[in-house]
């Protein structure tokens, strides 16, 4: 690995990495969680482009809702009733660099309750 890159960069390539391997060209659900916010998206790496989307900066939620865990599972279900109508069930889990818990594990659970399956 390169030198000089923090542990968070570090497990962010290895977790693509390991997606790349496994991910039998499935689309991918991507999480980025921010101090005020989370984010997350269904990517259709082959063709390049975003098949769905939701945060918690959406103006349907974005007065009631911020870091908390009930925002992420709620963006989850939202994510996965969009990703549903676009004809997507399977999926593979990107974390990013960030760790499987809390806001990111709700976020993963909802989806899963949704339809989603990774």
């Amino acid at each position: 690995m390169a030198k000089g890159l923090s542990l968070f960069e570090r497990r962010r390539q290895r977790v693509r990495t390991a997606l790349r391997a496994k991910g039998n060209h499935r689309p991918r659900l991507s999480v980025h969680r921010s101090g005020q916010h989370i984010y997350a998206q269904v990517i259709d790496d082959a063709q390049g482009r975003t098949v769905a989307s939701a945060s918690t900066l959406e103006k349907a939620v974005k007065d009631k809702s911020g870091a908390t865990v009930t925002a992420a599972a709620e963006t989850g279900k939202r994510l996965a009733e969009r990703a549903s109508a676009a004809g997507i069930t399977k999926v593979v889990f990107d974390r990013g660099g960030f760790l499987f818990h809390g806001r990111v594990k709700a976020l993963a659970d909802a989806a899963r309750e949704g339809g989603l399956e990774f």
